[in-house]
């Protein structure tokens, strides 16, 4: 089956459980069938499993920063702008992280991050391979900038926003 007609039949799985796919494009379609090795029912769960997860965590569309002030506060994460190749530019300073003492606020804080550098970048131009550059600053880190918790939870943030899973 051709990758336009796989598409079709995703959305169309997609939309018979009620969440459209009017505002994204072939190549967002075609990243959840790739990441799902071309299985259209299996990609399809997972665009619809993503968008519920995205409503629920992004219920206007975008995170109000009244709703991560802490977060945005210690100026851990900078966008530099983009790489001479056109990727949005993440900075992160590990020394203004510490271990978040609410959760919510961390994971809205990432996604927000996300949002953020990736709208930098794009403009609503979508390619379809889409990419980042993260940097992270490990000087003047200490032990009481450590938060595996963070870290994993930055992770699947990362593997959800960018592929729904």
């Amino acid at each position: 089956m051709e990758s336009t007609q796989r598409i079709e039949q995703m959305r169309r799985l997609v939309e018979k459980n009620g969440i459209s796919t009017e505002k994204y494009g072939d190549p967002t379609m075609m990243r959840f069938l790739i990441a799902r090795s071309m299985d259209v029912e299996k990609a399809a769960k997972m665009f619809v499993q993503w968008q519920k997860w995205r409503d629920t965590m992004v219920p206007n569309g975008r995170i109000d920063e009244s709703e991560i002030e802490d977060e945005l506060g210690t100026k851990k994460m900078f966008l530099q702008g983009l790489s001479k190749n056109g990727h949005a530019v993440l900075f992160l300073k590990g020394s203004k992280h510490f271990p978040a003492k609410d959760q919510v606020q961390f994971k809205k804080y990432v996604v927000y991050s996300l949002d953020k550098t990736i709208s930098s970048a794009f403009k609503g131009r979508e390619i379809g391979n889409e990419k980042l550059i993260g940097i992270l600053d490990l000087q003047q880190i200490s032990y009481k900038n450590i938060d595996p918790r963070g870290l994993i939870t930055g992770f699947q943030l990362l593997q959800v926003n960018t592929f729904g899973s």
